[in-house]
């Protein structure tokens, strides 16, 4: 790729980034679900391990599973907001015209999406040291893998979820929250999947989220399924991820003939 390209294919991300950053900038709800849901849901969830009088590496994996949750639920909705915002201002025909491949638009509300996420990831971790004595006892590198893999499930979730946009139009749009809710039952946020009933085990092992939260779990004594769930996880994101972007390109296709794009723009 020349330099030219290579500039070309930066500014393009960039701009997507830049994008969803100009449109959430002055939005309080965005400011509040970063900051305001991620405080309640530790500290209503730690309040209840010492209340249950659970030992401190019970507690660590629950605050584990919660740091996770919250994280990806405000990463993947910037990279819905590709569609969602331009369905909700009836312009979704312009982004669909638009040359920029579909890979380049996520990947900039992504990087957006991550930097959110990042945020709310530092203040849970140091508001969990605080109030529940949780310290982080894995080394850099592996701190920064499960970073790395959870935005990435985070993109995983949100290219989905525009997917479902693109077929389903506005009944699809109750995904953009529900969705990462109802993938987190089968990864185990609060337990281990080893207490789920087949098939629902098998489901939460194909996830990659299960095998992030078991990598960083497994820094805490926790068994793991799988010797090494971290590769486990990586493939699964690579694949799931040329997948999904496959198939949300075949879905804008489909879109644009369908003629659902002049009706989600009207």
């Amino acid at each position: 790729m020349s330099s030219s390209s290579l500039q070309k294919v930066l500014s393009e991300i960039l701009a997507f980034a830049y994008r969803n950053y100009a449109l959430t900038k002055n939005e309080f709800y965005a400011i509040f679900e970063m900051l305001f849901w991620p405080m309640i849901s530790l500290i209503s969830v730690g309040l209840l391990g010492e209340f249950l009088y659970l030992e401190k590496d019970a507690v660590a994996f629950i605050i584990i599973g919660v740091i996770t949750l919250s994280v990806i639920q405000i990463a993947q909705i910037d990279v819905t907001y590709v569609m969602l915002l331009d369905m909700w201002s009836m312009s979704l025909k312009y982004i669909i015209v638009t040359p920029t491949p579909f890979y380049r638009m996520v990947t900039g509300a992504w990087l957006f999406g991550s930097l959110r996420g990042f945020i709310s990831l530092v203040l849970l971790i140091l508001l969990s040291a605080w109030l529940f004595g949780f310290t982080l006892s894995l080394p850099l590198t592996a701190m920064a893998a499960f970073v790395l893999g959870i935005l990435l499930s985070a993109m995983l979730i949100g290219i989905f979820n525009c997917i479902l946009i693109l077929v389903f139009g506005r009944r699809a749009e109750i995904f953009a929250w529900t969705l990462s809710a109802i993938v987190m039952l089968f990864c185990g946020i609060y337990y281990p999947i080893t207490i789920l009933p087949e098939p629902f085990r098998t489901l939460g092992l194909l996830i990659p989220i299960t095998h992030y939260l078991e990598f960083f779990r497994s820094f805490y004594g926790f068994q793991t399924v799988f010797p090494d769930p971290l590769a486990i996880a990586i493939v699964e994101t690579v694949t799931y991820l040329a997948l999904l972007l496959v198939v949300a390109e075949i879905s804008m296709l489909r879109a644009r003939k369908t003629g659902l794009v002049l009706k989600l723009s009207d």
